[in-house]
């Protein structure tokens, strides 16, 4: 079968190519085997390219699908053959004191132990995110397809895995942005769209979006900006805003603009962090800045309950309330990777989807 496949190991150098001859096992009890038909393309896949995040390799990539059962291991009963699902990246075990809590975002047998159900001339091939959607096939826990209504596009629904949960779920579940509220968001890509929406959502009233960009302010303002303003006219927010925002979201990934998030907080503000600097790199800031009750918070996921907020997000796009088929702005059959991720790197795209 079809899939995309990263190697860093060749002899010749690191190399993502287009293979068609990955093989994959059956579903094992409590697993799902599922016929993907759309995987839209992340900057967190483009992250293991360049080493941003560091994985072990070779490595099927892609992390937000959506597609159709196939089959389901023993114990399965949630799903069955046939049904349309989400793919969650969150493999949450269900049983320990993080998911008891309500917080599977947080379980730790589903992070950093990624396995192999995928092989290629013999060899293993590990799974991305205990995902790997930008193959034909695969296998996940079953917790993590999440059944969605027929009459959602998959090429829509596909983004609910990863883009919609992170920068919705960050506005409403960890912000927990409310009516009335500033909301200031940093990055207008596939994440900082969806802050943007999240804090519609929510009621805020001025939703303030910056962009390196100018010509983003109109897809901006469609998904819930009140005001834009370019990097270059950032002393605006200022202006606009004279004693802070209640919430500033990083969705770049930039040190120096996370400095700029919590220099933008009102007293009580929020400064959330989405973007995915270097593993290494270091952030600094006034201490004396966050004396009037300010907090940095980190954000895994939108910490999002996936089962629940799919379910939620789903609904909503179905009242005409979130945007899905909005931020899908070009297609590709997954031979077209190179080309999907120039346009990504280039700043063309919303959100490109990869479609077998």
């Amino acid at each position: 079968m079809r899939g995309v496949v990263f190697d860093r190991s060749r002899a010749e150098g690191s190399r993502v190519e287009v293979v068609d001859d990955l093989e994959i096992r059956d579903p094992g009890p409590g697993e799902v085997l599922v016929g993907i038909k759309a995987a839209g393309l992340c900057h967190s896949d483009l992250s293991v390219i360049d080493g941003t995040i560091p994985f072990p390799s070779p490595v099927v990539l892609g992390h937000e699908g959506a597609g159709v059962v196939e089959a389901v291991g023993a114990g399965v009963t949630h799903v069955g053959v046939g049904d349309h699902v989400a793919l969650s990246t969150i493999a949450s075990c269900g049983t320990c004191g993080e998911c008891n809590r309500g917080r599977p975002t947080m379980c730790r047998r589903a992070i950093g132990m990624p396995e192999q159900p995928f092989s290629r001339g013999g060899r293993p091939i590990h799974q991305f995110a205990a995902n790997s959607a930008f193959a034909e096939r695969t296998v996940v826990k079953a917790v993590q397809a999440v059944k969605i209504p027929e009459d959602i596009p998959l090429t829509s629904a596909a983004l609910i895995g990863c883009g919609v949960v992170t920068g919705v779920g960050a506005a409403l579940n960890r912000a927990k942005v409310d009516r009335g509220d500033s909301v200031v968001v940093i990055g207008t890509g596939g994440i900082g769209l969806n802050v943007l929406q999240g804090a519609r959502i929510g009621g805020a009233t001025r939703i303030v979006a910056v962009d390196a960009n100018p010509e983003k302010e109109g897809v901006a303002r469609q998904f819930g900006a009140t005001h834009f303003f370019s990097s270059a006219e950032a002393e605006g927010v200022r202006e606009l805003l004279p004693t802070g925002a209640d919430h500033v979201f990083e969705c770049v990934g930039r040190v120096e603009l996370i400095r700029q998030a919590i220099d933008l907080l009102d007293r009580h503000g929020q400064a959330v962090l989405l973007g995915v600097p270097p593993a290494t790199a270091e952030a600094s800031f006034l201490v004396s800045s966050l004396f009037l009750d300010k907090s940095i918070l980190g954000c895994r996921y939108g910490s999002a309950r996936p089962q629940r907020d799919f379910a939620l997000y789903a609904e909503l796009y179905r009242e005409g309330r979130l945007l899905l088929d909005e931020l899908v702005t070009e297609t590709y059959p997954v031979e077209d990777f190179a080309k999907a991720v120039g346009d990504a790197e280039a700043g063309r795209v919303a959100r490109g989807v990869l479609t077998f």
